[in-house]
């Protein structure tokens, strides 16, 4: 038996059963503290199924326990208090996480391994997060309440029914009638303030016949409208749990009910086309909600209605609106992913590497007889596709080509079973409008066009996913990319998930881009044309939305930059800036590509280019820390002593190196 998976199970157990106090003693810290080349390899003993003793997942984490019952438990609750914007959800998450963080101090810190100070600190630093984004939460909420003076009520009568309560029908018929007077009220205060003229912020005033006008952004709209769609969900459910099984209720609540879901569904109307500027049949019921903003970080909070953004239409822009966050909430959330920069740092980083891709460009356009006019040859690379029908078998090759580069050069370790499951499907041509190239993991989705679409539409898909743009990215979708790290973290430390980062998860798939053109993958002019399209489509992310959750960019800026600056058709360009900013994504999503891979990049360089590791233990290693934040990869790596009050110093980009 393995006495180190006794001992492992042993400190487990005292964890859960007596919580963080325990002192902490690791038997195994020496062993613990090697390097992973000087880690000795265990006989090969491969079992009946294939699965090899090295192959399992052997966490040495005495936080591990911490995290995994904080995981459930926070699901608990979740499920539990569904509405966002329930003043009572946030301050039941408040106290959970008050106390978790109260419990992590208690741990003897000193006596933890590496893998245990790693967790520490990543857990503490989520916590940390969770309680910022409680605040910032709180912000938005507060200036959307007078759009939704009566959204409490929905949310008492919910809670009151989640708690299972008595209900008083008559009473709540009463209360519904109010919540009409409200929602009518509040239109005409609405009403009001667009006769005043819109204003840059939302105020309130003194106006005519006993009115108070209501004057409000559109971003401020759209984020109440979504809410509304959650909330008359909520609505709707709370009635149905009661209507036909509690005769009484039913008697008294169903005409008020009725009449109030149809006033609000007119008052939804009117703040969709007056003040935000969209169709309600465009939107989908449910929407974003305020809440923690993650991306590849974590799904957003639950809620009662699935969320959802507008439906979009074929070259109509109007439904992307976003909800730029500010300065300081980007700081919030650049040191959640502990990266020690300034937003406008980054877009320098950015803007750096887009000049570095220019005259990479240039120099490929020269060999392609173009000159120096790197425009005019991407466009003739994006005339090289494939006819109708022969995209999948591209796909099918390109990712065989990626793969054979790869174990040739024995670059990472890739599982038999991970090159035999990955599968394919073709995107539909609603979902291209959001998604409009692929999108990975075991499963790749391939862009392309259908006999439904217009010949305009077509062509643009067509250019959109050629033969070389398709081979700089097919690699990045499967392996060495989302699919191959996707196939890892289920194996090893998935109880890391709770700290996703896309600086993990995009950040390597972009990294292998990176290191890919560095070992000559694209060979020909078109090749690297195709290559350095997405890298400044990548640095052209990093501007945009920082810039536009700074206040400095529009949503029509954004397409219109992306066209000029990179090259995207234009239905492209906007299917990228709708999903950049429609709720789905955290704000540093779209940064957290390139900046992410120049964080591996860099760690490449320390690690590898010195000396210290090969290529192949180098990636294996990374696989297996699970989807943390790339400095704390580093920390893992080079065995870099941690502190309890440890913060994110590390500089990977010289803005004055390339």
């Amino acid at each position: 038996m393995n006495h180190g998976r006794v001992l492992m199970a042993i400190v487990s157990l005292c964890f859960i059963l007596r919580g963080p106090w325990v002192a902490i003693v690791w038997a195994g810290g020496e062993e613990a503290q090697r390097s992973p080349r000087s880690t000795p390899v265990r006989p090969d003993r491969t079992s009946a199924s294939g699965v090899r003793d090295d192959d399992l997942d052997t966490s040495r984490s005495e936080i591990r326990p911490l995290i995994e019952r904080f995981t459930v438990d926070l699901g608990s609750l979740n499920r539990f208090y569904t509405i966002p914007i329930s003043p009572a959800r946030r301050e039941r998450l408040k106290t959970f996480y008050t106390e978790w963080l109260q419990r992590l101090e208690e741990v003897n810190f000193e006596a933890l391994s590496l893998d245990g100070r790693v967790d520490y600190l990543l857990f503490k630093n989520h916590l940390e997060y969770l309680l910022r984004q409680l605040d910032i939460q709180a912000r938005q909420i507060a200036e959307m309440e007078p759009l939704m003076p009566f959204a409490r009520a929905i949310i008492e009568l919910e809670e009151a029914r989640r708690r299972m309560e008595p209900i008083q029908s008559q009473h709540v018929a009463e209360r519904l009638a109010l919540m009409k007077r409200q929602i009518e009220e509040v239109r005409r205060a609405v009403e009001a303030g667009l006769r005043e003229g819109r204003s840059d912020g939302q105020v309130r005033g003194s106006g005519s016949g006993g009115i108070t006008p209501i004057r409000v952004t559109r971003t401020v709209a759209n984020r109440a409208l979504q809410t509304l769609q959650s909330l008359r969900m909520t609505l709707r459910n709370w009635f149905n749990f009661y209507h036909g099984y509690d005769p009484l209720f039913t008697w008294w609540v169903s005409e008020p009910y009725q009449s109030v879901d149809q006033t609000l569904g007119s008052y939804m109307d009117f703040l969709a086309q007056r003040v935000v500027g969209v169709r309600m049949e465009e939107m989908a019921l449910g929407g974003p909600q305020p809440g923690p903003r993650r991306g590849a970080g974590g799904p957003q909070q639950p809620t009662t209605g699935e969320a959802r953004p507008p439906v979009p239409r074929p070259g109509d822009t109007s439904d992307i609106i976003g909800d730029p966050i500010g300065r300081e909430a980007l700081l919030v959330e650049l040191a959640r992913e502990m990266i020690p920069y300034t937003p406008e740092e980054l877009i320098a980083i950015a803007e750096k590497e887009m000049a570095w891709c220019e005259n990479e460009m240039k120099k490929a356009a020269r060999e392609l007889g173009f000159g120096d006019d790197w425009k005019k040859a991407l466009e003739y690379v994006k005339t090289r596709y494939v006819e109708p029908g022969k995209q999948p078998e591209l796909v099918r090759d390109l990712a065989r080509e990626a793969i054979a580069f790869l174990e040739q050069r024995d670059l990472v370790t890739i599982p038999p079973l991970a090159k035999e499951t990955w599968r394919m499907e073709m995107m539909s041509p609603e979902r291209q409008l959001v998604n409009p190239f692929f999108t990975g993991g075991e499963v790749i989705t391939v862009s392309y066009p259908t006999n439904t679409m217009s010949h305009e539409a077509k062509m643009m898909s067509l250019r959109g996913n050629n033969i070389h743009f398709s081979r700089a990215t097919v690699f990045h979708e499967l392996i060495p990319g989302h699919h191959l790290q996707g196939f890892m973290t289920a194996r090893y430390k998935p109880y890391r998930n709770l700290f996703s980062t896309p600086f993990w998860g995009e950040g390597w798939a972009l990294y292998w881009e990176l290191l890919l053109w560095d070992l000559g993958f694209h060979k020909s002019p078109e090749d690297r044309i195709g290559a350095l399209f997405w890298r400044m489509h990548r640095c052209a992310r990093i501007i945009f939305s920082l810039k536009f959750h700074l206040g400095e960019m529009t949503p029509e800026e954004c397409i219109n930059y992306l066209v000029e600056r990179v090259g995207h058709e234009r239905a492209n360009a906007e299917g990228e800036v709708r999903r950049s900013f429609g709720g789905a994504y955290g704000p540093l999503y779209q940064a957290a590509y390139l900046l992410g891979g120049l964080q591996f990049r860099a760690l490449h360089r320390e690690l590898v280019e010195s000396g210290k590791m090969t290529n192949r233990a180098f990636h294996d290693a990374i696989l297996r820390e699970g989807r943390i934040p790339v400095e704390m990869v580093r920390a893992i790596l080079t065995r870099q002593p941690l502190t309890r009050d440890f913060r994110s110093s590390w500089r990977f980009y010289d803005l004055g190196r390339r």
